[in-house]
């Protein structure tokens, strides 16, 4: 089976792309923030 690539050229799949970026970016960023921050503060102490 086949799959046409024209088929995924609306404006909607990369606004469905950029979305899931994103979310993945705030993600890592909380991830960052809440825990390997805070666990390099105390391993220096």
């Amino acid at each position: 089976m086949a799959i046409d690539r024209n088929a995924f050229d609306h404006p909607s799949w990369i606004a469905a792309a950029g979305t899931g970026v994103g979310y993945l970016l705030i993600l890592a960023v909380l991830t960052l923030a809440l825990f390997v921050v805070p666990w390099l503060v105390f391993a220096a102490l």
